[in-house]
């Protein structure tokens, strides 16, 4: 009984504008200290868990910067200028129609399933609370049906707008005139940049037979090596130059000047982005697994990027996902917040 408890990943923290009272904060300083007093040597707690968890006591950035807007003092340029850092959300698209069917889908325009709708759904509430200046998708369905259904959960109620720079004309055409809407407006840029890798003639089949065709090693190599492509598809590599470039040439600045950005992209794209934002080397990125539907959260500043949350495997809480805790310790944590 205890094992199950023990292996319950932590909650995601609600964000509440009053945990920066000097109050709140002793309360679980104090907390932090009580629990790893206690606990640790237990069979609920390891001396890396408690580590993790006193290390919450100071993070007090990606809270500080959820506050709910009804409660905020401060418009969200003046947190950006008084914090100087901005948060980054990564969401791989929710289940397409032919990740349910067991088909390579690559570039090709599949739409969410039912299941990948509820899966965007609820990624959007895990970064309710978190604010979004401004939406990167890739060109492709699945990426932006995600993310319109993840911001349809978010707390401010501001609406994601796809900005269309194709032609001078679409650009006039899809204007919007009113001061006031503008501001209770995302824009959402997409790039093709960041789409899935190319899988080329893979595209299509399903992945159990072109295992039993091709064998199960040759599949692997196309699958998970760094620099091997697919029959005339893109390797790892080469779609990390196209989405790594793009991160830092358009998405990257925004972060600089203190937007919070999301993307909304793939497998492949986002491992690539990831393998540079955790420094990563080639044969650590393969063995890189990403969920669909699980947000992770960054925290940029000072030119650094700080990972908050976890990309691994789909029983992670979420975004604030550091570590297994008991439920006893989760609850008290959560009482304090509230």
């Amino acid at each position: 009984m205890a094992a199950g408890v023990y292996n319950q990943p932590i909650v995601a923290f609600q964000s509440h504008s009053h945990i920066n009272n000097f109050n709140h904060q002793q309360k679980f300083n104090n907390l932090v200290r009580l629990v790893t007093k206690d606990f640790i040597g237990s069979n609920f707690l390891s001396r890396r868990d408690c580590r993790v968890i006193q290390s919450l006591a100071s993070q007090t950035s990606v809270v500080d910067t959820v506050s709910s807007p009804s409660k905020s003092k401060t418009s969200d340029r003046d947190t950006h200028k008084k914090s100087n850092e901005a948060s980054l959300i990564l969401i791989r698209h929710g289940e397409s129609l032919w990740n349910e069917k067991n088909l390579f889908t690559g570039c090709v325009d599949v739409p969410l399933s039912k299941r990948g709708i509820d899966e965007a759904i609820e990624a959007g509430k895990r970064i309710s609370s978190i604010p979004v200046d401004l939406i990167f998708t890739s060109a492709l369905i699945r990426a932006q049906m995600t993310a319109m259904l993840a911001m349809t959960q978010h707390r401010r109620r501001k609406v994601p707008i796809i900005m269309h720079n194709e032609s001078e004309q679409a650009r006039g055409w899809s204007q919007v005139f009113s001061e006031d809407t503008e501001k209770q407006s995302i824009p959402v840029i997409a790039a093709w940049q960041l789409n899935e890798r190319m899988y080329g003639e893979l595209q299509g089949l399903n992945k159990q037979e072109t295992a039993d065709r091709y064998g199960k090693e040759q599949v692997h190599e196309w699958r998970r090596s760094y620099d091997i492509p697919p029959p005339n598809g893109e390797s790892l590599e080469m779609c990390a130059e196209r989405a790594v470039s793009y991160f830092r040439d358009q998405i990257e600045p925004q972060l600089l000047s203190g937007k919070n950005v999301m993307i909304s992209a793939h497998g492949n794209s986002l491992r690539s982005i990831i393998m540079y934002l955790d420094k990563l080397t080639s044969q650590e990125v393969i063995s890189l697994e990403l969920s669909t539907g699980i947000p992770m959260l960054y925290i940029f500043k000072e030119g650094r990027f700080v990972r908050r949350g976890s990309p691994i495997g789909p029983t992670e809480a979420g975004v604030y996902a550091y570590t297994r805790v008991c439920t006893y310790v989760r609850c008290i944590f959560h009482s304090i917040l509230l």
